[in-house]
């Protein structure tokens, strides 16, 4: 049997243990609230369509709206359907519904919820989730769904099963543009917080505990996120009681009684790159940028050391399927050099100019970031700008904010530009919407690749095998023909930290492997279950 099948029947009769309290005890005290510190604010209303689309945004809306599955700190964990199981021989899940799910408005959960959520997200797609495999929805009964694909899809659980917001079908079926809709209805959801108020301006959400909740009433009666332009201070003076902090920070907080937390390496730094325009369209000049950038100073002087350099396969090293055996470029300008000039380059004391006399001048863009929920101060350009210049390559570094430089990325509107995204320890299609346009033709974090006939075979043919041990292997050589065409330039792995006040009874943790698809923010709901 498939050993993918096999973690599935695994999950029907397993309930994973939760980190900390969680779980334990029903008659662990409550909170009155919690107070988590977000540096940036606004990410948006916390509706499927609303939110920005970035890991907090979805984090927003995931303690509203609940998937079928979820995730604890050890694996899948029962969110509303309480059992499930894959069927080769029909290529189809099987989900048991959670008889005393119900919305928040106190209608019941049923198997037509889930049919109709899966064809509104055909209709009007969503970026967070691939439903594309997805066939035809049986109901045979208010608690059964069986979902068949068209075709074997092994992200299933984690990309759709773990990911999508179930939508109650009361509400949404008279819905027509989901993107602009902003009435009150369509915060209900059958999540453990009901939704009340998102303040635009001051970047504050404040949530309620939802009394019917399947799984029992949350242990915080309220949930506040509140914009600190300096979540450490807030976190001491005990204005907030969760915040991501700086590594620097980690000892002093331990010290001073605060539990520290530290996730995988599942966030990347990368620099982006327009394959297509002249000269990036060159694998030569591509590898010859990765050759020109040494990652380990980035780190050193942009993060004082707190981060790791990154594959150039880019999938993490924490990743089961992370192949051991890529090479770095390790920072060799002269083989950089060497490459600009067998593309017929030549160098004077300006820098590098073309047989036609044009010089090799680049646009690089930057922008203060947003690392798995946290707000950087972004000094990545400037040493990036440094490395490039010692090869000889002039670069005009372009600081804008992080929305402005999102939309001239997607619009192709750059020579290079730094971005970043998580999700390097979940699933790996991850590869394919960082890589291809196919799967990530949305995303500004994705290079939109499609220049090589074999990469595009091996990203289909991966997410197609159920086999773990033979899609490893796909996943292997995907990573190495990464790394030689350089789509783009996997950078570092920030060290991310959070801290938390335990004397409120709620232990968070970083979730293996991401929370849904592989979100890199340590606010999983399953912290505040009972």
């Amino acid at each position: 049997m498939f050993i993918f099948i096999v973690i599935l029947i695994a999950a029907m009769t397993t309930v994973f243990p939760i980190c900390g309290l969680s779980g334990q005890n029903s008659d662990v005290p409550r909170s009155a609230e919690i107070r988590i510190a977000d540096s940036r604010g606004n990410w948006g209303y916390p509706g499927p369509f609303l939110h920005y689309p970035r890991g907090p945004g979805y984090v927003r809306m995931s303690w509203i709206f609940d998937t079928l599955v979820w995730k604890g700190c050890d694996g899948y964990v029962p969110a509303l359907a309480d059992s499930w199981s894959y069927d080769a021989d029909r290529t189809a899940f099987v989900f048991h519904l959670n008889p005393d799910a119900v919305w928040h408005d106190g209608r019941p959960v049923t198997a037509r919820d889930i049919a109709f959520t899966l064809e509104f997200f055909k209709k009007h797609p969503y970026h967070w989730i691939t439903i594309d495999d997805v066939g035809r929805v049986e109901t045979p009964g208010d608690r059964r769904v069986v979902i068949y694909l068209k075709r074997p899809f092994s992200p299933f659980i984690p990309n759709v099963a773990g990911t999508m917001p179930i939508l109650p079908e009361h509400v949404w079926q008279s819905i027509d543009d989901p993107e602009s809709c902003r009435d009150s209805r369509v915060f209900i959801g059958s999540g453990p917080y009901r939704f009340v108020d998102f303040n635009e301006t001051q970047g504050t959400y404040l949530y309620e505990a939802f009394d019917d909740y399947y799984r029992g009433r949350p242990r915080a009666e309220r949930l506040i996120y509140v914009h600190s332009g300096h979540p450490l201070a807030s976190l001491i003076t005990g204005h907030v009681d969760l915040a991501m902090i700086q590594p620097e920070a980690v000892e002093t907080l331990r010290r001073e009684g605060f539990a520290v937390i530290k996730d995988e390496r599942e966030w990347v730094r990368k620099l982006m790159i327009n394959h297509r325009k002249h000269p990036f369209s060159d694998k030569r000049f591509r590898q010859a940028l990765a050759w020109a950038i040494d990652q380990r100073e980035i780190t050193e002087k942009a993060h004082r050391g707190f981060g790791a350099p990154a594959s150039p396969g880019l999938l993490s090293p924490d990743h089961p399927m992370f192949n051991p055996d890529i090479s770095h470029y390790s920072c060799n300008t002269d083989r950089a050099r060497s490459l600009i000039e067998d593309m017929g380059y030549r160098k004077n004391a300006k820098g590098w100019y073309h047989l036609n006399g044009r010089p090799l001048n680049v646009k690089l863009l930057a922008s203060n970031i947003t690392a798995a929920g946290q707000r950087i101060l972004d000094r990545d350009g400037d040493v990036i700008r440094m490395q490039l210049e010692r090869v000889g390559i002039q670069v005009d570094l372009i600081c804008l904010e992080q929305t402005t430089a999102d939309d001239r990325i997607k619009n192709w509107r750059f020579d290079l530009a730094l971005s970043g995204h998580g999700a390097l320890t979940g699933d790996p299609l991850i590869l394919n919407e960082m890589i291809s346009t196919d799967r990530g033709g949305g995303s500004v974090n994705s290079a939109r690749f499609d220049g090589d006939r074999e990469l595009n075979r091996l990203l289909e043919a991966q997410v197609r095998e159920m086999d773990e041990d033979r899609r490893t292997d796909l996943v292997h050589r995907i990573q190495e023909i990464h790394a030689e065409l350089v789509p783009s330039i996997p950078l570092y792995y920030p060290d991310s930290f959070a801290a938390f006040h335990p004397g409120k009874n709620i232990v968070w943790f970083y979730t293996k492997g991401g929370i849904g698809k592989g979100i890199p923010i340590p606010q999983n709901k399953m912290s505040l279950m009972p």
